[in-house]
């Protein structure tokens, strides 16, 4: 099982460096801290008393795994999780902030769980995801499959109704964007999308 280090390290290569999307809502973004974590933080790279643009550029990977681990892994108490959730979980969270954490209690909820959805990691959700880990035909391996499933199915329905965030989910040659790479990624190989499958899911945005 990968540290939360390696995990960080992971999620840094996956992001990639300095970017400034117009269709990004997160606006300019460095290894996916994006310049809103940076003023929400106070983070001053430059230290000339107001963080914009540059203080993006001015982030270190090591600063970037820094940020990820401490506000979007032990602070959302995604440790508290089995450990085979725990990476997709936290690569969500830095895609997606507490969407991340309500996509895994609407998915308890329809595993028969009462749970809120509040986007918060507390007792309640702690504990129905270890209910639903421990059941036979369940097990922690098979819930963070579920999961992997509904975060890319969260990435299809936000690209359906914003069309500018189609481009993050299919490539310009028509095959498989990053973001659903990136779901796939932590989903067993059985479970991935065929290609004809995804031409058929992705069909009617034309």
């Amino acid at each position: 099982m990968p540290s939360v280090q390696d995990i960080a390290r992971e999620i840094v290569a996956r992001e990639g460096g300095f970017v400034n999307d117009p269709d990004d809502p997160g606006g300019a973004t460095k290894y996916g801290v994006t310049i809103g974590t940076l003023r929400r933080l106070g983070i001053d790279k430059t230290g000339d008393g107001r963080v914009d643009v540059a203080d993006v550029r001015a982030l270190s990977r090591a600063d970037a795994e820094a940020i990820f681990i401490e506000h979007y892994y032990r602070r959302p108490r995604i440790d508290l999780l089995p450990k085979a959730l725990q990476p997709s979980v936290f690569d969500m969270y830095v895609n997606a902030g507490a969407n991340a954490v309500k996509i895994l209690q609407r998915l308890l909820r329809e595993m028969g769980e009462d749970v809120a959805v509040d986007g918060a990691i507390g007792p309640q959700t702690v504990e129905a995801t270890a209910r639903v880990a421990a059941r036979p035909e369940v097990g922690a391996r098979r819930l963070a499959d579920a999961y992997g499933i509904a975060r890319r199915n969260y990435y299809f329905r936000l690209a359906d109704r914003r069309p500018a965030s189609r481009k993050y989910c299919v490539t310009r040659a028509g095959g498989k964007g990053g973001w659903i790479k990136r779901a796939e990624a932590f989903i067993s190989p059985e479970y991935h999308l065929s290609d004809a499958e995804f031409q058929a899911r992705i069909a009617a945005w034309g």
